[in-house]
């Protein structure tokens, strides 16, 4: 299991002692603002639980992010396959989630660059998808900075939220591996 390095950051494989803090992460209110709800202590465990299966059954996954010189868990940035369906899939998503203490300090950007190094050069997947709800424009800014591009035409309503559901609308952008946008400072 590759574990990648940026010059502030360390993606890793996770453990045992991250599930605390990635608790904290799960029920701030400001980090879930555009998820259906914070996560119970059980409920956060059980999506660690799910990211480390995922690394088992695929290969690679949702990175537990920490700063490279306090070596303090920040929360993730990686890959994950959708477990629904929709126009776009079968597809590999590249998501993060950050503590809100570590926002607008381009961590998010700096993992996900290491990220995208690594699905393209290393694992070979062809094309890489994210998407979030209109509004949150952080997520749409990392996703823009690292060269994936938004077609309308591609928004869907998510299929795991309910009709009416604010925010069930979502937009997606997508990132193909010969049409990245700048090469990888990482790799």
């Amino acid at each position: 299991m590759t574990t990648l390095t940026t010059d502030r950051l360390i993606l890793r494989r996770w453990r045992e002692f991250d599930r605390e803090p990635f608790a904290r992460i799960n029920a701030d209110p400001r980090v879930m603002e555009f998820m259906p709800a914070i996560l119970t202590r059980e409920e956060s465990d059980r999506l660690a639980d799910r990211i480390e299966h995922h690394f088992v059954e695929h290969g690679f996954g949702l990175y537990a992010a920490e700063l490279r010189d306090e070596r303090w868990f920040i929360g993730f940035i990686g890959l994950a396959i959708p477990s629904f369906e929709a126009a776009f899939t079968p597809c590999v998503e590249i998501g993060w989630r950050l503590s809100a203490e570590h926002w607008g300090k381009g961590l998010a950007t700096e993992g996900a660059r290491a990220v995208v190094g690594e699905a393209f050069d290393n694992l070979q997947i062809p094309e890489l998808v994210s998407f979030t709800v209109p509004g949150n424009l952080r997520s749409r800014r990392v996703m823009e900075k690292i060269g994936m591009t938004h077609n309308p035409a591609d928004d869907f309503d998510h299929p795991s939220l309910p009709e009416g559901h604010p925010l069930r609308r979502h937009v997606l952008y997508r990132l193909g591996r010969t049409t990245s946008a700048s090469p990888n400072p990482w790799s």
